[in-house]
């Protein structure tokens, strides 16, 4: 299977050992159809393991891929029908499908007043602020689709995939026109600037850079907040991203930071390409390779493996969590669903390995914390308790 993700959540399942959180993704990719092919795939393999001289035709495969992605339970039985010709893949998928299926029921069906009031909470959404030069300040998520500033040769637009483009119309544009790209709490956008760099930013985010994107020579950007980074490349103009604790120069690569004011540290995973990272007056440096993460706590950098998978979840719309406490995981909801946590009682003991679609609501993503049986959670408008 390509997905490695994928195969290790089908075997989680089949062994008997998958967590809630595990279970909650899984059942994301049983819904989405471009892993059909993959499944129909873990299908055969199954067969291959238990040694079956039997083989599916197209019709019985697709009989039993009815039973995965089936939404409604009566529809199970049809795939006892195939019973006396592939007992193992038939209860392989008729498990998977029915305990799935049950699952998502009892999310969907549970009453959220067990963990709070009123109405339930939206995810995050499209949206931004840019402040111009001048200090005018357009708020994206209200203006129209097309060209919505000039400034000094330069065009901002923005596009009906929701996008900001920056375009140089001509090489004059002073460096002083700074601009400022703003998300806030529930906030997501895309910045393309001049030199075609992309910019994905997350939310409680700021991006400050030169409307040209040239500073003597250089391209650069201050960043705070979290963002994704595609670098066009550019040998004559280094790439430069400044935070209150780093500098990270670039020629061209993919690469994340995370810089959050309530974080303890300053992480930046490298996804391709190479970085040079520089910390402390600028007096310490490291260079990181793919797949490494630089992290800088008290002026320090440390240089790990990285996570690269859940560095960028966010990035493609997903909480991913990696053995992670109570604490890191409600910073991240707080700040897309626009939330304020609070702590009772115990501290939460509980650690946290899995994903979560970020489109779900606020008490969907409360519910599958929940089914950990280690964590409690009370919804008062935008406050969330959390209890042991």
């Amino acid at each position: 299977m390509k997905n490695l993700r994928l195969q290790e959540l089908l075997k989680l399942y089949l062994d008997g050992s998958i967590s809630d959180l595990d279970l909650a993704e899984l059942w994301d990719y049983v819904q989405d159809p471009i892993f059909e092919a993959e499944i129909k795939q873990f299908i055969g393999h199954a067969f291959d393991l238990h040694h079956q001289a039997l083989e599916l035709d197209d019709a019985e495969q697709q009989l039993m891929l009815e039973s995965i992605y089936a939404a409604d339970p009566t529809s199970i039985p049809k795939a006892r029908k195939l019973w006396p010709f592939v007992s193992v893949a038939a209860t392989i998928i008729i498990a998977l499908s029915a305990a799935l299926i049950f699952y998502v029921n009892e999310l969907k069906q549970k009453n959220t007043d067990n963990i709070g009031s009123g109405k339930d909470i939206s995810p995050g959404k499209e949206g931004a602020t840019l402040t111009l030069a001048n200090g005018k300040q357009i708020k994206l998520s209200d203006a129209l689709n097309g060209l919505i500033a000039k400034e000094d040769g330069i065009s901002v637009s923005k596009t009906a995939a929701g996008e900001l483009v920056y375009e140089l119309k001509n090489s004059s544009a002073e460096p002083g026109m700074i601009n400022t790209l703003s998300t806030g709490r529930g906030e997501t956008y895309v910045l393309s600037l001049p030199d075609k760099s992309k910019v994905w930013l997350n939310a409680a985010t700021s991006l400050t850079y030169a409307a040209g994107l040239n500073e003597a020579g250089i391209r650069k950007v201050k960043l705070k907040g979290e963002a994704y980074f595609e670098v066009a490349k550019d040998k004559k103009r280094p790439f430069v991203v400044e935070t209150e604790d780093q500098q990270i120069e670039v020629l061209g690569t993919h690469f994340n930071i995370s810089n959050y004011e309530d974080g303890v540290a300053v992480k930046t995973t490298l996804l391709e390409g190479s970085v040079r990272v520089k910390a402390g007056a600028h007096s310490l440096e490291k260079i990181l390779a793919p797949g490494q993460q630089a992290i800088i706590k008290n002026k320090v950098i440390q240089v790990l493996p990285a996570d690269t998978a859940s560095a960028v979840a966010w990035k493609n719309g997903f909480f991913r969590f990696n053995d992670e406490n109570i604490e890191d995981v409600m910073q991240q909801i707080s700040r897309w669903y626009n939330v304020d946590i609070s702590y009772k009682g115990k501290p939460v003991e509980e650690r946290f390995t899995g994903k979560v679609s970020r489109a779900k609501n606020l008490s969907e993503v409360l519910l599958i914390l929940e089914k950990t049986k280690g964590v409690h959670f009370k919804i008062e408008e935008r406050r969330i308790s959390v209890m042991r």
